[in-house]
């Protein structure tokens, strides 16, 4: 394939793999931010969680130190100063604010306790001198013997951010590893979608240069008769013959522009099939009518075979051309005093059209070829009258019907082409 070929299919790639890789980045963005946020608001719900928990547990260290100073025992311990809860400051305020334990309080973690109780929600954000990001809460109840007291905790927000970096990082990565395969497979994945139209693009390439090069012959053939019949003196016999030579050129041309034609239509399925019962028997008797002009003139024996009865379902014309084109290929290929064939027998659900002929026969490294059109084969093929688009119009025709078509060939004993339909219900 050329290089300014390429450069809009690989333009075409990389627009439709980018477009994966966008479209991607933006649902994996929605999605990621929705679901950081989420997961931030229920750390967010955890670390307040933990300091009302902390805030309980301190009250009921006050209720138990308050329970054991009024016994006859004495206190044994103090609950309140022997509780302690990882990452978390505990402070005991009385009802005024002043501490209770631990004996000294900042002023400014008293002042946030008040504002938070007097807020009414008991949390706060709050900065403390050394720059540190803090999160109080804040909660007054009454002790054991009557007295009110307010129980604040406190922890370093860091916690909670370093937490959530730590989120943001590994989602990060993740994302940047599914944008990478997302972006490699969305590349392969593209190559495979397109590979069906690069494909159809080369068959076409190839298909417009066969059809130039076989129309150019039988049109240079007419210029140049007509070149030299202008520039000769008029002659009755030899302008008989140029006109002659003229008119084989024309009919050849037409017959190439009407295969072109078919195969087009067939391409873009403008040609509409015949659904109707059709008796192959009876069509291959047609065919070989239409086809004994020919074998007699090559002086090629065309018999007929078995001859059953099979009632298919399909378009007559086409059907009729099918078996035309395989009868001429065997006359066209056949040497004189040769034999070409047609059985037509059913069996197991199926009619089946076989044509068989002792001709030069195909060599096995170009029968998986001979269906390509423009497809000629080996020099004694491309001697032979004919664009080389025959078969590759049967097979359309076989295809269209739901038909197989199978060539069996061995050099210098014959071919054997064999047409099977689904017999009709």
């Amino acid at each position: 394939m050329t290089s300014h070929a390429i450069t809009p299919l690989r333009r075409l790639r990389l627009q439709l793999t980018g477009w994966y890789a966008g479209v991607f980045t933006l649902v994996l963005a929605l999605l990621g931010a929705g679901l950081i946020l989420t997961i931030r608001h229920q750390m967010s719900r955890r670390l307040d969680a933990s300091l009302a928990a902390a805030a309980a547990a301190l009250e009921r260290a006050e209720r138990i130190r308050e329970a054991e100073r009024t016994s006859t025992r004495g206190a044994v311990v103090d609950a309140v100063e022997e509780l302690h809860i990882p990452e978390r400051s505990l402070y005991l305020l009385d009802g005024d604010g002043a501490p209770v334990t631990p004996a000294q309080v900042p002023a400014w973690i008293r002042d946030a306790a008040r504002g938070a109780i007097r807020a009414g929600r008991g949390y706060k954000n709050l900065d403390a001198p050394d720059h540190r990001e803090l999160r109080l809460y804040a909660e007054r109840f009454t002790g054991a013997g009557g007295a009110p007291y307010v129980a604040a905790v406190m922890a370093d927000r860091g916690e909670l951010e370093d937490e959530y970096a730590s989120l943001i990082e590994a989602f990060a990565v993740a994302a940047l590893a599914g944008l990478a395969l997302i972006a490699g497979g969305g590349y392969v994945l593209v190559r495979k979608s397109t590979a069906p139209a690069e494909r159809s693009m080369d068959q076409m390439r190839r298909f417009m240069a066969d059809a130039a090069h076989e129309l150019r012959t039988p049109i240079t053939v007419l210029r140049t008769r007509a070149e030299v019949a202008l520039a000769q003196p008029r002659d009755a016999d030899r302008d008989a013959a140029t006109l002659a030579a003229i008119e084989r050129e024309t009919a050849r041309l037409g017959g190439i522009a009407g295969d072109l034609l078919t195969l087009a239509r067939a391409d873009a399925g403008d040609r509409p099939l015949g659904r109707q019962p059709v008796y192959l028997d009876d069509a291959a008797a047609g065919a070989v009518d239409a086809a004994q002009a020919l074998a007699h003139a090559k002086q090629i024996a065309l018999a007929v075979g078995s001859f059953d009865e099979a009632r298919v379902v399909g378009d007559p014309d086409l059907i009729r051309r099918l078996l035309l084109i395989v009868l001429d290929n065997a006359i066209k290929f056949t040497p004189a005093g040769g034999r070409v064939q047609l059985d037509v027998s059913t069996a197991d659900g199926q009619a089946t059209a076989v044509v068989s002929d002792t001709g030069i026969g195909i060599p096995a490294d170009q029968l998986p070829h001979v269906f390509e059109r423009f497809y000629r084969g080996d020099a004694a093929r491309r001697q032979a009258d004919g664009a080389g688009l025959g078969l590759a119009i049967a097979r359309w025709i076989a295809d269209a019907h739901g038909a197989t078509i199978d060539i069996a060939s061995q050099p210098g004993a014959g071919t054997r082409v064999t047409l099977t339909f689904p017999l009709a219900v």
